[in-house]
């Protein structure tokens, strides 16, 4: 199977976002475009066989050279076949291209395959903020490019 991606569009992303059960709060396109607007960023979508198979944003933040990948997911059915690599890696050279001299990410506590994919994938853990609910424990990390 061959993974496509394509620098993509809000439409794409909130379509592939309400395919991903783990994500309890889904975001409107009013929601996404309010936090994109001001900012440079990129929308990827990843297609397996013409179908929709994941997606990752991200934006220029904080404006300190760092790019923040601020959401992003695989459907079920695509998992374990290296999207989520594939549009990290996609991200990454982009991002190094545009002058970013490093990728920030948040994740929680909840969703440990998300903070096993950073660390194997080169971030390391530079800050957290407690929560009442240790699950709710926000974890970020950073990877230099």
């Amino acid at each position: 199977m061959t993974i496509t991606i394509k620098e993509g569009n809000l439409d794409d992303a909130i379509k592939v976002d309400a395919l991903i059960p783990e994500f309890e709060n889904h975001y409107n396109k009013e929601s996404y475009s309010k936090r994109l607007d001001k900012s440079k960023h990129l929308i990827l979508v990843a297609f397996i066989e013409n179908k929709l198979a994941g997606y990752k944003i991200g934006s220029d933040r904080f404006e300190d050279g760092s790019f923040y990948t601020w959401v992003g997911g695989v459907v079920p059915e695509f998992r374990k076949m290296k999207v989520a690599k594939a549009l990290a890696e996609y991200q990454e050279n982009w991002a190094r291209n545009q002058g970013f001299s490093s990728i920030i990410l948040k994740t929680r506590n909840r969703y440990k395959n998300m903070l096993l994919f950073a660390i194997k994938n080169g971030f390391q853990i530079i800050d957290f903020k407690l929560d009442e609910k240790p699950l709710d424990n926000r974890i970020i990390l950073r990877k230099k490019l």
